[in-house]
């Protein structure tokens, strides 16, 4: 017998005791209620919430029911692969050898057409020591190309496609990467190993990944298959978007990918354009990055340098930066990415939050950034008579939490220059030195004091933290 019968016979059973419910003592309300929500249970199966399962353990929807709100699965990405692969650009370089090795070096990589008169995007580190490059789109048609200006702190760099028969080139457009949400689905077309234009989909896994490897880490991580030969090319949305340009992957993982956000490529591109390199902006502020309750904050202005743009634009002390451009920030290295990708000289909107009052809007020419600001504030050298060639961080609260860090566990290594004897040493960004010469230190002014007081010409022992491994590394002064 159906549930639906059941319930009928059922009504049709109650109906004259309820007539008489007073009569028959406590049987007819005790019926009644049954009945109710026996009705209910009926109008709950109809009203798109879903229906019972057996004994009413689980919810079903049933056939034709929609699904979740504002939620569409995609069926197939063909349409927008078709609509968006002929700006996917494959990069072929020619460069010497390393280790001074002879004959030269062919390498591969990607790319996307940024504008159709021949501006190409890709990565620093595809086109870095470089002596040709060569550029072909999907039709076929390959051209010469020369670095308009690269940036290897972002691994971003500007080509310009120079040949006969460019015409219009498919241009692509970009999206917002503030907008992404975990959870996002996104589709990377490269040429990983040399196999021109594959493509691979996945979602976004995480936002704002800080790797060690500088100040600007602010990766997209998504679980499309990235692969070497990828690196340059784009990363889209569902609306054929460039929301991200594909940059490094984790050999040990799978499934594990980063990308810069195209925000921040936006920001930097024409600061490569007109100077060939980043050339970085300051506004001049001194910024406490508190947190209440574990929340990110806008930063408050703890100092305004006498004479630097932000005194010029009226911005003092106690207030808050909420917006650069419109676009929110929450931390003192956002706000410091997005000034120092802005070339000095150009003017940004700081939008700022004073105490009892509301939201107002500033602008403020930028100038260079001064070069002791540069190194007491935001880097400090190891030594003051010598250069080792390594610049270090202090590992504060704000700088260890996104690298999993103990705040105030070492010096973190932010910069090493080439061929020092750091470099030499094996030492690499995102190191954090926690002894010198057998002496623990807990900042960069303790590791310069150990420095100090070593010999001069001996040997430096530095014990160092790699990822979850510690070891010693010695550097020859």
């Amino acid at each position: 017998m159906s549930s639906r019968l059941l319930s009928v016979l059922l009504v049709l059973a109650v109906t004259p005791l309820t007539a008489g419910a007073e009569e028959e003592g406590p049987v007819g309300p005790w019926l009644q209620a049954r009945v109710r929500e026996h009705a209910a249970w009926f109008t709950y199966q109809g009203n798109g919430e879903g229906r019972a399962g057996a004994m009413g353990l689980w919810r079903e929807r049933p056939a034709g029911e929609p699904g979740l709100p504002n939620f569409v699965p995609p069926t197939s990405l063909a349409p927008l692969i078709r609509a968006v692969e002929a700006g996917v650009v494959n990069i072929t370089t020619v460069s010497p050898r390393e280790s001074g090795l002879a004959g030269m070096k062919r390498s591969t990589g990607s790319g996307f057409v940024l504008t159709a008169d021949g501006l190409v995007v890709t990565n620093s580190h595809v086109v870095s020591g470089a002596n040709k490059i060569a550029v072909r789109l999907s039709d076929g048609r390959e051209f010469s190309a020369e670095v308009v200006g690269r940036d290897a702190s972002t691994d971003v760099a500007l080509l310009r496609l120079s040949g006969s028969d460019m015409g219009d080139l498919p241009a692509l457009f970009l999206g917002d990467s503030d907008r992404l949400e975990v959870g996002d689905w996104v589709v990377a077309i490269g040429n990983p190993f040399g196999l021109d234009h594959s493509v691979a989909h996945g979602m976004i896994s995480a936002k704002e990944r800080v790797l060690g490897v500088g100040q600007f880490d602010d990766f997209i991580q998504t679980d499309a298959l990235i692969n070497p030969g990828n690196s340059g090319g784009p990363l889209f949305n569902m609306k054929g978007e460039v929301v991200g340009v594909n940059t490094a992957i984790i050999s040990q993982g799978q499934g594990i990918g980063f990308a810069v956000p195209i925000n921040l490529v936006k920001d930097l591109l024409p600061n490569l354009r007109e100077n060939g390199k980043l050339e970085r902006g300051w506004l001049g502020v001194v910024v406490n990055d508190d947190r209440e309750s574990g929340e990110r904050r806008a930063p408050l202005v703890k100092d305004v340098f006498r004479g630097s743009p932000a005194h010029a634009a009226g911005i003092r002390s106690g207030d808050r930066l909420v917006a650069v451009n419109g676009r929110t920030i929450g931390s003192y290295l956002q706000l410091l990415r997005k000034v120092a990708l802005l070339a000095p000289g150009s003017e940004a909107r700081l939008t700022l939050l004073r105490p009892g009052a509301k939201q107002e809007e500033v602008t403020v020419r930028l100038v260079e950034r001064p070069a002791q600001e540069a190194t007491e504030g935001l880097v400090q050298r190891t030594s003051s008579d010598e250069d080792l060639g390594l610049a270090l961080r202090d590992l504060t609260p704000d700088v260890a939490a996104p690298l999993g860090q103990e705040a105030w566990a070492g010096a973190l290594v932010s910069a090493v220059t080439p061929r020092s004897p750091a470099d030499e040493a094996g030492l690499r960004v995102g190191d954090v030195v926690t002894e010198v010469n057998r002496k623990r230190v807990k900042d960069a002014a303790g590791v310069r004091a150990a420095l100090s007081r070593g010999s001069s010409g001996a040997s430096i022992l530095l014990r160092v933290k790699r990822g979850d491994s510690l070891q010693y590394v010695a550097i020859a002064r």
